[in-house]
Formats: C-alpha cells, structure tokens, sequence
C-alpha cells in the first residue's frame, strides 16, 4: 500500500495540511467527495475548504485550536488519502 502522507503539505500559518488529489475522471472524483462527506461526518471532522473541478479535488485541514494539529486531525489526513487511493487506484 502506498504512503498515505505522500502528497501532503505541511503549513505553519495556519497549522495546516493541504493534499491535491487527481483521477481519471469525474465519476471517481464525485464517489471520492462523496466518500469524504461520509467519512467526515463519522468522526466530527471536516476540511476547513475543499475545492474541486472534474478530476481534482483540493484539501485542507486546518488545526482547529489554531496551535498545531491533533492526531484525531492528522488521523484524519490519512483517512483521506486513503479514500483517494481506493478509487480504483487512480487517486493522486
């Protein structure tokens, strides 16, 4: 299985992680936001801003305390990416 930080930006001001994912098309970038809402909704995390186009979508978890992110928070990241990946293979 790949490395699920590959990909991820760290940023300091605000603590933040930013990850742009791709697929082949917009089916699966569609089941990936889908997906994500779910997964999201599960643990009470959610992206502080997600924007998308037909085959990407970009991510960014903010630290909520505004100090450094949580490991439920960083936990959370790597949800994603995995979600990114399940999508037959493709996501980026």
């Amino acid at each position: 299985m790949a490395d699920v930080w590959e990909g991820w930006e760290r940023r300091d001001r605000p603590p933040a992680l930013f990850r742009r994912f791709t697929f082949a098309r917009y089916a699966q970038t569609r089941e990936f936001l889908d997906a994500l809402a779910a997964a999201g909704k599960a643990c009470g995390l959610h992206p502080q801003n997600i924007s998308f186009g037909t085959t990407y979508v970009n991510v960014t978890l903010e630290a909520a305390d505004g100090d450094r992110l949580s490991a439920a928070e960083e936990a959370f990241a790597g949800q994603i990416a995995a979600l990114a990946m399940a999508q037959a293979g493709t996501g980026r």
